[in-house]
């Protein structure tokens, strides 16, 4: 039996994963259906590179996770269950709140948080 969706509770877990970084990152949006991240660098079009966020649509959450495109090892050893819930290349979708995806989700964001603040990931660009 599926479980019903909870968006409103889908969101807050999701963006508990994203908060520690807050202070560390660029705060661009924060309300209770938008919550998103971009890291310090300028890149060459002007614009900040964004690094995560969450998002509530029609039919899911979605946890954006731009890491995981930019970095694909990352993907190397994630569960083909965390794997399923991937839309396009950086995309996560969620109806409801499950605690084992979201602690390994919590571990690939903070790979990812690793990677993108450090020096010799922009000294490719």
């Amino acid at each position: 039996m599926k479980s019903k969706p909870d968006f409103a509770a889908t969101f807050e877990k999701l963006k508990a994963i994203l908060k520690p970084y807050a202070e560390k990152l660029i705060v661009t949006a924060d309300t209770n259906e938008n919550y998103m991240l971009d890291v310090n660098h300028v890149m060459k079009n002007k614009h900040r590179l964004f690094f995560a966020g969450v998002r509530v649509g029609k039919a899911y959450v979605s946890f954006h996770l731009m890491p995981v495109y930019a970095c694909p090892e990352l993907l190397d050893d994630m569960s083909a269950e965390l794997k399923r819930r991937m839309q396009g290349k950086s995309c996560f979708n969620f109806t409801s709140p499950d605690e084992k995806l979201f602690k390994e989700l919590a571990q690939v964001t903070k790979k990812g948080f690793s990677k993108f603040t450090s020096r010799k990931f922009y000294q490719q660009f």
